[in-house]
């Protein structure tokens, strides 16, 4: 168990210390924890609208932050070129998101051509009722998007490494919502990047 916790926090460390130099894209990823905790409440009663939640606008803030404002010059924090952090990426790297999100945008024109989806669930009658097949199929495709990967890992790397990435990614909007909830004030400060202060500790 102790080796679990530990590799679970050098996870969430090397991607804080790789992949949120931003504070525009810790902003970003606070706004999206919230929405994602919002979501886990909300899927226990509706699932549908609870995958409306986290793919509208917890990733959609989440990826825009990655995209849109992380640096991909030399990181001089870590002595380590843009190249060698997407090789070393446990989770989705910026080649693997770009997949994915083209999968998430896509199931909304798959269901406006097929709105049975070649017969394999019955054909909404009104708006209100394709935006909630969208949200199921947006949940689909975001549970497979995690077990996928988690079995992916297993085999690639090791049994433990693809758990604790798993565990990371459910758990990332907990840890996000208290990492990043003083982002939004450092940017207010005009403070574009973070130090990193803590790297530098280390």
């Amino acid at each position: 168990m102790n080796d679990f916790v530990q590799a679970l926090r050098v996870q969430r460390w090397d991607d804080h210390r790789y992949y949120h130099h931003s504070r525009i894209n810790q902003s970003l990823h606070f706004v999206s924890a919230l929405s994602f905790l919002v979501a886990y409440a909300v899927l226990w009663f509706d699932p549908a609208i609870a995958a409306l939640i986290a793919w509208l606008l917890a990733m959609t803030t989440r990826q825009a932050g990655h995209f849109f404002f992380e640096p991909r010059g030399y990181d001089t924090v870590n002595q380590a070129t843009h190249e060698h952090k997407e090789d070393i990426k446990v989770g989705y790297n910026l080649r693997r998101k770009v997949v994915l999100m083209a999968v998430w945008a896509l199931a909304p024109v798959a269901l406006l051509l097929d709105p049975t989806l070649m017969g394999l669930i019955e054909p909404a009658g009104d708006a209100i009722g394709t935006a909630r097949q969208i949200g199921m199929a947006w949940l689909v495709i975001g549970v497979a998007g995690l077990v996928l990967r988690t079995v992916h890992l297993c085999f690639i790397r090791d049994v433990q490494t693809g758990l604790v990435w798993m565990t990371k990614i459910l758990t990332d909007p907990f840890n996000d919502a208290w990492l990043y909830r003083r982002a939004p004030l450092h940017l207010l400060r005009g403070e574009l990047i973070d130090p990193m202060h803590a790297v530098h500790r280390r």
